[in-house]
């Protein structure tokens, strides 16, 4: 196992092997699945004025690249350098988007130069809340700070499905099962998000993000239950 690891980290060949496969088996999960969507014109109508930052919980980011609207805008979406990081990074990129790697030793200045940069270029930036590791459903510094610096829109995403398994890893993510019924959710965080931030200004907008962003979930998954009831 840490054979496989440590060839996922330095191959990009295996891990666009090992992503497509993933891929297939995704695609065909969004394929046979009915989705209702919400939310994805009020996406749209901010992409024809610019980019956005694209915000989710871990749990449900699995088929984030494949729901991003593509022909509205490109989309420059983060991964670790880690054996599934790159394996996302290589399915982001069969879909089309632009992912950007993140090393541990990229320092936030850095970090923010770079989406600052891609923002300025007219991409849209996507990342989870609770970065690759985690903890699970703990929001993190990197969404506030590029909020905070590139002044763009901020949107969050979730997906819920009537069929789905979820992994044993922390942040126990929802992996779709084919034929299901399912909900796709964007929603325009509408509290803005000040160029000038104290401890306190920054810890109550992280707790209202935060709340937004775990309300993007359970509205999906209520969607999904009135699907079941009324198919």
């Amino acid at each position: 196992m840490k054979s496989v690891r440590r060839r996922l980290e330095k191959s990009e060949r295996l891990a666009a092997g090992v992503a497509g496969l993933a891929g297939r088996y995704l695609a065909f999960c969004d394929r046979t699945t009915k989705w209702q969507t919400t939310g994805l014109d009020t996406l749209k109508d901010a992409l024809s004025s610019g980019p956005v930052i694209l915000v989710m919980w871990h749990e449900r980011s699995i088929m984030g690249a494949l729901h991003w609207p593509v022909a509205a805008g490109p989309l420059s979406s983060l991964y670790a350098n880690s054996p599934i990081g790159r394996v996302s990074g290589a399915l982001q990129r069969s879909v089309g988007l632009q992912p950007m790697q993140m090393s541990d030793k990229t320092s936030n200045v850095v970090a923010s130069r770079q989406i600052l940069k891609r923002v300025k270029d007219g991409v849209s930036i996507g990342l989870t809340g609770d970065g690759p590791l985690g903890p699970a459903l703990v929001l993190k510094d990197a969404p506030l700070e590029w909020a905070r610096v590139t002044g763009v829109p901020v949107f969050t995403y979730a997906f819920a499905t009537s069929r789905f398994r979820r992994l044993d890893a922390w942040d126990k993510m929802i992996v779709p099962k084919p034929f299901g019924l399912g909900a796709i959710v964007f929603r325009r965080f509408e509290t803005t998000v000040p160029r000038r931030m104290d401890e306190a200004s920054r810890e109550e907008v992280r707790s209202k993000l935060s709340t937004f962003l775990t309300e993007t979930n359970e509205i999906a998954d209520q969607h999904v239950s009135q699907l079941l009831k009324n198919p």
